[in-house]
């Protein structure tokens, strides 16, 4: 069934903040292989003109994704999970994440639209300091396949549902 399109432009309450340490950019930066200097080393960023550590551009999407799933389980909404897949993924900054920042995000429904069967969900992710300054917008496209009626039947028959 196709997702209401009267959720769009729906905004949900700002999350909880989020303290970003240098440990966890640490951690994120090992973890996707970036050996920058500006992402472990805090006299390296300074000398970049940061007070911190920063963070790698993709580290904000642990932030929004998990934020986003305030949209994801609106159960208004109606969309099935068990069906997503995580279609796209856009990252646009005013300044870098640093250790230090308390983070909020507010998602909002951008768009939604359904193709061959398929819900294509777009949330857009406002990420604020402490201080209410803008430090990112990230967009995240979902996409919810299309139930495949034969597919499930045969699953369910073989006790694979």
């Amino acid at each position: 069934m196709a997702l209401d399109q009267s959720f769009v432009g729906r905004s949900y309450p700002p999350t909880d903040p989020y303290e970003v340490g240098r440990e966890k950019i640490r951690e994120f930066a090992e973890a996707v292989g970036d050996t920058n200097p500006a992402y472990t080393d805090p006299e390296a960023a300074k000398a970049l003109g940061h007070p911190d550590v920063i963070a790698p551009p993709t580290f904000v999407f642990a932030i929004t994704f998990k934020a986003a799933g305030q949209v994801v389980q609106d159960p208004q909404l109606g969309l099935d999970y068990s069906r997503v897949v995580h279609g796209d993924q856009k990252f646009v900054y005013t300044r870098p994440v640093r250790a230090g920042d308390r983070l909020t995000v507010i998602s909002t429904i951008e768009k939604i639209k359904s193709m061959a069967g398929n819900d294509i969900l777009d949330i857009r992710g406002e990420v604020h300091d402490e201080a209410g300054e803008h430090v990112v917008t990230a967009w995240t496209k979902l996409v919810a396949r299309a139930e495949d009626d034969a597919a499930d039947d045969k699953a369910a028959a073989e006790g694979q549902a």
